[in-house]
């Protein structure tokens, strides 16, 4: 018996995948002051009065999930306020939650729908009709956020943004029209999302403790799907230090329930040297803690760098002055030595930072300074070589998962197919790390991401990808877990189940090593520890949860649906007061698409069966209003 150590928690009687190639599968492990201290031999620690022991009942159990690019810091200021149809199968569904999210929600606040979500995920396979959200919602103000390409408002919400047919298209958007000249409510990105942006700048924000309830419930959301750790990729208008205030107020609390890196955007156009030298005099990289810490510059560095990913549109031509610009931005970061990421959906614009990257090292070579690209979906492989031999890495997403059909449309099939080209990063010794680039793009989901990269399908059953550009499921979680922890400067301190490496590890409804692979969408965690305390339980652990937050405000759409999948859980609703009425069939689903999406429903019901286990079944097939 070993008795220089007694764990505070030992797991037993699991499936656990390491990711150490010396013990790749354990049956159990021992954990103390939030690490790990033991693997494959927890019977052999003495144990104390205090250790606590979890029989896994033979769950399957991995490291703790690691988004290298989230934009929770953002995303959870708002997340309470917002109803989230990432997951919800029927667009008949979501319009029937955003009519009863209208009928509760107070007067001067929004109905709003920010993203993570594709029209192709419906059984309609269509999106919403401004008719249809005008229907639903004649009098509360709604914004239907979709993707990065477009918005739709209902006519309340043209009226309180004050658009009307004298207000001119701002530079980065267009305000659709009727035929007198009048707003529709249709918002376009073009060409980038400013004006999309500045609509969701408009809408009304929580008050500062319920931005941090806000962010406390969204953290408790990531913990319900695996995730531990991720890198906050900043965002557009996230003001450094303002808008990281209620998240340093959590940490300063002990109230974070996942470890973040961030990362700063840049903060204003033609002043990014500037705004860059203000905030290395407040913060710089590696300053914090294993929960919260500086990560470095981006995912924007200089506005004309900015090449947005859509795929609706075509590929933006971006201007003369980047060179310049990003010039001196970058030199900035490197004789200080600041990690940095930037933004690049194309080649072409990757080309052209290569080319600055390359004239800056040679100036202030960049060894011993971490720096990548997010995104590259149509990078080359000259350019793949170009980021080798400057020792840079790259981030990914599944942002094709949500706009992969656009992207088939506008470039075929053939163009799509290495869209980004992961084999060949992993071929040429690249560090990859995987993500989602949540909440507006894609979903928080890791599930969705892990699926697309080992399917290589979008979230609507579309094929991208051939077996050559898929990975297998340990080569996916690798990059969800270990292959993140490079972006973060944390590599071997985090992602596998080793002695001395962080205790973030994960137990999972559905083995994710075994189970089919359309179920892989469909995994949760019954059980997530982060540094050795348990943040989320149900099921077989549900005594082991921690006490419940309530939901701040008392309207939430949270707090009647929850996140993603929005389960629409009766027993749920009813506690909240929401009225759930039996659906009667009628000549109108056929509309909606009963018959043809029947199989489509059903396929989508058993991927995800835990999440609906106590929904499906309610009424009509088509789920209309």
């Amino acid at each position: 018996m070993n008795t220089s150590i007694v764990p505070d928690l030992i797991l037993h009687n699991g499936r656990i995948t390491t990711l150490d190639p010396k013990y790749p599968e354990t049956t159990n492990l021992a954990i103390k002051d939030g690490r790990i201290v033991g693997v494959d031999d927890a019977e052999e620690y003495q144990r104390g009065p205090d250790t606590k022991v979890i029989d896994l009942q033979g769950r399957r159990v991995i490291p703790g999930l690691n988004d290298s690019h989230m934009h929770i810091i953002r995303g959870g200021l708002s997340y309470n306020l917002e109803l989230r149809w990432d997951g919800v199968p029927s667009l008949a569904d979501g319009l029937r939650m955003l009519k009863e999210q209208a009928q509760r929600t107070p007067p001067g606040q929004w109905v709003r729908v920010i993203g993570g979500w594709s029209e192709f995920q419906f059984a309609e396979r269509r999106m919403p009709t401004l008719d249809e959200i005008n229907a639903v919602s004649p009098e509360t103000p709604v914004f239907v956020l979709h993707l990065y390409c477009r918005g739709m408002l209902n006519k309340a919400a043209l009226r309180a943004c004050g658009y009307t047919k004298d207000t001119p298209n701002p530079p980065a958007g267009e305000i659709q029209r009727d035929g007198n000249g009048n707003p529709t409510g249709l918002l376009i990105a073009r060409p980038n999302a400013g004006i999309l942006y500045a609509t969701v700048g408009k809408q009304p924000k929580l008050p500062p403790e319920q931005q941090m309830n806000s962010s406390r419930h969204f953290m408790h959301e990531l913990n319900r799907l695996g995730l531990t750790s991720l890198v906050d990729a900043g965002g557009g208008s996230q003001i450094y230090p303002d808008d990281y205030a209620i998240i340093e107020e959590l940490h300063k609390r002990g109230e974070m329930t996942v470890r973040m890196a961030y990362n700063i955007f840049t903060q204003k156009p033609k002043q990014e040297k500037e705004d860059f030298l203000r905030c290395m005099k407040l913060t710089g990289p590696g300053k914090g803690d294993d929960f919260y810490r500086c990560n470095g510059a981006g995912e924007m560095l200089v506005y004309s760098a900015a090449d947005f990913e859509d795929f609706l549109e075509p590929l933006p031509d971006l201007p003369s002055n980047l060179e310049k610009d990003l010039k001196e931005v970058v030199s900035l970061l490197a004789v200080n030595k600041w990690p940095f990421r930037i933004h690049a959906t194309y080649d072409e614009s990757i080309s052209r930072m290569l080319n600055v990257f390359e004239e800056v090292n040679r100036e202030i070579p960049f060894k011993g300074t971490n720096w990548f690209f997010d995104h590259c979906e149509t990078i080359s492989d000259r350019s793949l070589e170009r980021v080798k031999a400057l020792g840079g890495g790259i981030a990914i997403q599944d942002r094709m998962a949500f706009q992969g059909e656009y992207f088939l449309d506008r470039y075929g099939s053939k163009a799509a197919e290495r869209t980004p080209p992961v084999r060949r990063m992993l071929d040429l010794g690249i560090p990859v790390g995987a993500g989602t680039d949540a909440t507006r793009v894609a979903s928080y989901n890791p599930w969705l991401s892990l699926y697309w990269l080992v399917a290589g399908k979008t979230v609507g059953g579309t094929a991208l990808y051939s077996e050559a550009n898929r990975l297998s499921r340990e080569e996916a979680l690798m990059l969800y877990t270990k292959g993140s922890s490079w972006f973060s400067g944390e590599s071997g301190k985090k992602g596998a189940i080793v002695i001395g490496q962080l205790a973030d590890v994960t137990a999972l409804t559905e083995d994710y090593m075994s189970v089919a692979e359309e179920k892989i969408k469909g995994i949760e965690s019954v059980l997530t520890i982060v540094g050795g305390k348990i943040v989320y339980a149900v099921q077989e652990f549900q005594n082991l949860d921690p006490a419940p937050l309530p939901v701040l405000p008392d309207w939430s759409p949270i707090k009647v649906y929850g996140g993603y999948g929005a389960p629409l859980d009766i027993r749920k609703a009813a506690r909240a007061g929401v009225p759930m009425p039996q659906h009667q069939h009628n000549a109108e689903c056929h509309y909606h698409g009963c018959a043809h999406a029947a199989h489509q429903l059903l396929a989508g019901i058993e991927a995800a069966s835990n999440r609906y286990a106590e929904f499906w079944g309610l009424g009509c097939d088509c789920f209309a209003f």
